[in-house]
């Protein structure tokens, strides 16, 4: 008698045990942190398809954060921040501008270095994505892919809504021999 009651206190036990750390692996995937995999070239150089990555769903977005987002197709898109609400975007020559000043993008280099002809980056203002747009709104970033020539973003899909992203991501975990932490 005394041996069953051991023995179903230390069941109990365990399975508390499993429930906690059930429990606990819920919510750090569905408040803190969240795996995904990159689908397709438009990050490259900075990130290649199939790299998986660790999404933190918390923090303050900051400009050339990279972030994961519901896209309007009801997919995921993985993007670059480029511009905050209050900020006109504009490129010119391959250059990036806001407000009026000229911002240096170190992540494109690789790509700019290769370039034979043309512009990584074609021209275009705010007003060119959404003519009633003089700034970026509250509450919407301005994204863009790191392949410019390739990349499905605000230039196609328009700004994107802060509501409408999952967190921000930059730990490669996957593949093992390219375990990184990207700019």
């Amino acid at each position: 008698m005394e041996k069953t009651k051991k023995e179903k206190n230390e069941i109990w036990e365990w399975a508390k045990a499993l429930i906690i750390a059930f429990a606990i692996a819920v919510l750090i995937r569905y408040f803190l942190f969240t795996p995904i995999v990159v689908d397709g070239e438009s990050m490259m150089p900075t990130l290649e398809d199939g790299d998986r990555m660790i999404v933190n769903k918390m923090g303050e977005l900051d400009r050339f954060d990279i972030v994961v987002f519901h896209a309007p197709e009801g997919k995921d898109y993985i993007k670059r921040v480029i511009g905050l609400p209050g900020d006109y975007i504009e490129y010119k020559d391959d250059q990036l501008y806001i407000n009026g000043e000229p911002i240096d993008e170190p992540y494109l280099d690789e790509y700019k270095s290769q370039l034979t002809e043309g512009t990584l980056t074609q021209d275009f203002t705010l007003q060119d994505i959404d003519p009633t747009l003089e700034v970026i709104p509250e509450g919407y970033v301005f994204v863009m892919g790191d392949n410019r020539r390739y990349s499905k973003d605000s230039r196609h899909i328009g700004i994107v809504s802060e509501e409408k992203i999952i967190g921000k991501t930059n730990i490669v975990f996957w593949p093992l021999n390219e375990i990184q932490i990207v700019d």
